[in-house]
């Protein structure tokens, strides 16, 4: 798996510290086919996808994280991109957080038996971050979001950078630094991040105020003359 993930066909994992961990980390604790835990695929469970390790490498490339970092992980998920941060850093200095419960019990079950129990996971609203244990140095956000979350922001260190999918129809991966995209790294496909309110383990879920509210706002920037109200054609 990792030498395809090294291999200039894909060139998706540079990094040494990364290389190291993503051979460590057993993935088959992760998902659900133990059989093909190895391919460069994702795996669909508890209405959550497991990311496949390409996309976690191009991630943990962007996010550059470095032992004894302290790092958020925003959508913990069944906890494999936990593990490989934990790999890296160190277990007790990554923090997962994911809006779903059966997730949270699941990530903490996984992380334990791989032999990352020391991985702090809870449950909580994800945009909110965890700001009992800020500051962080690296937040990892792993869904999509129009703008990134002020107080995922706030939670920084200075010099700390966040990296998330920016956008919903189009989505860019983007590292935001001193509460700017600092660089883009491609197009990438994400789940939208949830609120409270909602859940990733249902069949279907009602739109949210707030999804009204962004498509309201993009309705907005796509009016042309007669559809603006304040025009007044009487004059």
């Amino acid at each position: 798996m990792v030498a395809g993930l090294e291999h200039d066909s894909k060139r998706v994992l540079e990094s040494e510290a990364l290389s190291v961990a993503f051979r460590t980390v057993p993935r088959e604790a992760f998902v659900p086919d133990e059989r093909g835990a190895y391919a460069d695929r994702s795996f669909e469970q508890y209405g959550t996808k497991v990311l496949a390790p390409s996309t976690v490498a191009r991630l943990f490339e962007v996010l550059d994280p470095q032992e004894g970092d302290s790092v958020l992980v925003v959508g913990a998920g069944v906890g494999y991109t936990a593990a490989v941060c934990a790999q890296v850093v160190g277990a007790r200095n990554v923090h997962a957080v994911d809006i779903a419960r059966r997730l949270v019990w699941e990530a903490r079950d996984n992380l334990g038996r791989a032999g990352y129990g020391a991985v702090l996971v809870d449950r909580r609203n994800g945009e909110r971050g965890l700001p009992e244990y800020a500051p962080f140095d690296r937040v990892l956000l792993e869904a999509a979001a129009i703008r990134p979350p002020d107080a995922l922001l706030s939670q920084l260190a200075p010099g700390g950078r966040l990296v998330m999918p920016l956008g919903l129809g189009e989505q860019r991966l983007v590292a935001i630094e001193n509460g700017a995209v600092a660089s883009r790294h491609g197009a990438v496909s994400f789940a939208p991040l949830l609120i409270e309110g909602e859940r990733s383990d249902t069949v279907e879920r009602n739109r949210t105020t707030r999804e009204d509210r962004e498509f309201a706002e993009r309705a907005a920037e796509r009016r042309r003359g007669w559809e603006h109200e304040w025009i007044d054609w009487d004059r």
